[in-house]
């Protein structure tokens, strides 16, 4: 039986990522807003009912990506070291990411994932709904912040700082990917930025 499920969860897993592999080599090759949601579904053989069960919107196609690494700053905070304090732990993991090139920092000038980039970046209804995907993370973040003892209005307010922050910081790299910058040149600026950024919100937090 744990065989059975695997076997349909695996394929779920393929057909998820068949259905968004030809939706972007289509959006990349026309435009996000010149194809049609029918049309993704004819290129990956699939019914729209089936494309909308696993996507729900048009722009998921694409941000699932990114979705996929919401809970991400969460669970940073719960697998810090227990010497380690939320914001120290969320600062080194995203250090980390930039020096690993981690597409979730917006640091990763592999040509697929550039051309992702600028497809987001040049598209205003991918970057509205990039936004909303970051809301369930905050959420997540909030949750994983109370856990470490801040206090519940405090991890509130730190969680939607700290997402805004790393979601500040992952746009500025795509962008500049987008354009063209190679990711090593880009770096030290990305991390110069990153130390800025996590310095100020030491000061603003309250708490490392």
């Amino acid at each position: 039986m744990n065989d059975e499920l695997g076997l349909r969860e695996r394929k779920k897993l393929r057909t998820r990522a068949a259905i968004s592999a030809a939706a972007i080599e289509l959006f990349l090759e026309r435009g996000f807003d010149a194809v049609g949601v029918a049309e993704v579904a004819r290129a990956a053989e699939v019914s729209k009912r089936t494309l909308f069960a696993y996507f729900p919107a048009k722009e998921d196609l694409v941000l699932h990506r990114f979705a996929d690494h919401e809970t991400d700053a969460a669970d940073v905070v719960r697998a810090r070291r227990p010497d380690q304090g939320p914001l120290a732990a969320l600062r080194e993991a995203f250090l980390r990411g930039l020096e690993a090139g981690e597409p979730v920092t917006g640091l990763c000038d592999l040509p697929a994932v550039a051309a992702v980039f600028r497809l987001v970046t040049g598209t205003p209804a991918l970057v509205a709904r990039l936004v909303e995907f970051t809301s369930a993370g905050e959420v997540a973040l909030t949750a994983a912040l109370a856990g470490a003892g801040v206090p519940a209005p405090d991890a509130s307010l730190a969680a939607a700082q700290i997402t805004a922050v790393r979601r500040t910081l992952a746009t500025a790299n795509m962008a500049a990917i987008a354009a063209g910058v190679p990711a090593r040149e880009r770096l030290p600026d990305a991390l110069a930025a990153a130390e800025r950024a996590f310095t100020l919100l030491l000061s603003g937090v309250g708490f490392a």
